[in-house]
């Protein structure tokens, strides 16, 4: 059940407990043996693999295909997690039609690519099904680092530095660990506790200590981490979420998306949870997205997505706006939130037509309103408590090479750090090279 009060129209059980077991069932299934076979042949197996190019991990995609065409998925899955070692969860969620499928040559010539995300998922799954880790500790070095956050970025640096030798805390805010892979995702692209299967099994390489409910500038200062640590990694993503700045937004109809989703995640029992009858979702991205196709599959009976620019600048891939469009959500584009007024026992959500020019967005003077029980904001996420001395800069914490920060000795990737794209892919490179960065700073300053 949801934590926020119930408001008149949001109301648990909207469907069937079958119906909604059925609806959060596997987006796309997992490809088997035979299948995984045939879908592997169609590679071309391209020498300059633009496919690979395009990937933020640079897994070597033909590599493992190949791998998997000669029946050794146990040894693909070591390639593709030698690069990327939240591999089967970014073999879910990572929006391959715009990375590495975009651009195969088969996509290119025939408009159908080889189905590297799936073949992705297929070796991943196939050796942690197995309950092998194939990777091992080095020799202890002797040095501590600090990390904060357990999502993407803070998981694959703590592993990659783990396996360097160096003994790792990880310092996570929440109950679990994960990150946005337990908390922020459909729940339908990663079924079956996913999330915490691949935390317990990353965390088998061994030397990484995980301590939850510990948030930095609440439980824990960055002094006191630089003081207990040789080094400390910052990947605790962004906490905040941007206001619409229009009346009416903190009326009780009004939430974020990301708590949604959340509490949708968490949630065991999905016929207790409360959905309105009408839904709108302000926003553009993948959050947008995932809490409007959540919340017809819940059973709410007409959900918009709204979003101030043309539907070609969305955020979320043309994939994922399909999806959304097919399950019966409706995508208005050029519009932005002006007010939200009270209309009985929901709301009014009343928006203003935008003209997307050269000097930017500006009303064209028309407006409309879409009435709803609920209104989940999903405009952004916003860093919250930079600690002090950290340059920030467009709202994230400053990085230069490989996330180092403006404080010697305190290295920052993922969603909080300046540069990113906000995927959970390239969250985990730059946790991964941060650590390769940490490892060789440490090991001069022994020299």
């Amino acid at each position: 059940m949801s934590n926020s009060p119930l408001t008149p129209g949001v109301v648990p059980g909207r469907l069937p407990a079958d119906v909604l077991a059925r609806n959060f069932s596997d987006h796309e299934p997992p490809l088997a043996a035979h299948e995984a076979r045939v879908a592997a042949d169609r590679c071309y197996f391209c020498h300059d693999a633009p496919c690979m190019t395009a990937c933020p991990t640079s897994i070597d995609i033909p590599l493992f295909i190949r791998q998997i065409a000669t029946g050794t998925p146990e040894a693909a899955a070591r390639t593709i997690l030698s690069q990327n070692i939240l591999g089967g969860m970014c073999a879910r969620v990572c929006p391959t039609e715009t990375l590495c499928e975009e651009v195969c040559v088969r996509e290119v010539a025939e408009g159908k690519p080889v189905e590297i995300g799936r073949l992705q998922r297929f070796a991943t799954d196939t050796l942690m099904e197995k309950g092998v880790h194939p990777f091992a500790r080095a020799a202890a070095t002797g040095r501590k680092v600090a990390v904060v956050g357990a999502g993407p970025a803070g998981l694959a640096c703590a592993h990659r530095l783990a396996m360097k030798g160096h003994d790792v805390v990880i310092y996570d805010a929440r109950p679990k660990a994960g990150g946005l892979n337990e908390y922020g995702i459909a729940q339908y692209k990663a079924v079956g506790d996913f999330a915490q299967a691949e935390v317990d099994w990353l965390l088998r390489i061994g030397g990484i200590t995980v301590k939850t409910g510990m948030a930095l500038g609440r439980e824990v200062s960055l002094a006191e981490l630089q003081a207990g640590h040789d080094a400390v990694f910052l990947g605790m993503g962004l906490a905040g979420v941007n206001a619409l700045r229009a009346p009416g937004e903190d009326l009780a109809q009004v939430r974020d998306a990301v708590d949604f989703i959340a509490e949708l995640r968490q949630a065991k029992d999905k016929a207790a949870l409360p959905v309105g009858r009408d839904v709108v979702v302000i926003g553009g991205g993948m959050t947008a997205v995932d809490a409007a196709v959540q919340s017809r599959l819940l059973g709410a009976e007409t959900v918009s997505i709204v979003y101030r620019r043309g539907q070609d600048r969305m955020s979320a891939s043309g994939y994922e706006q399909e999806h959304a469009t097919s399950a019966g959500v409706r995508i208005i584009c050029n519009a932005a939130p002006v007010a939200v007024h009270p209309a009985g026992a929901g709301v009014e959500v009343e928006f203003a037509y935008m003209a997307d020019g050269p000097d930017g967005l500006k009303p064209t003077g028309e407006t409309f309103r879409l009435r709803a029980d609920q209104v989940f904001k999903a405009i952004g996420q916003t860093l919250t408590g930079a600690p002090e001395g950290l340059t920030v800069s467009g709202g994230k914490i400053a990085v230069s090479g490989a996330g180092r920060t403006s404080v010697a000795g305190v290295w920052a990737g993922g969603d909080c750090a300046a540069g990113g794209d906000d995927l959970t892919v390239t969250a985990v490179a730059e946790g991964r090279d941060a650590a390769e960065d940490i490892h060789a700073t440490l090991m001069a300053a022994r020299a």
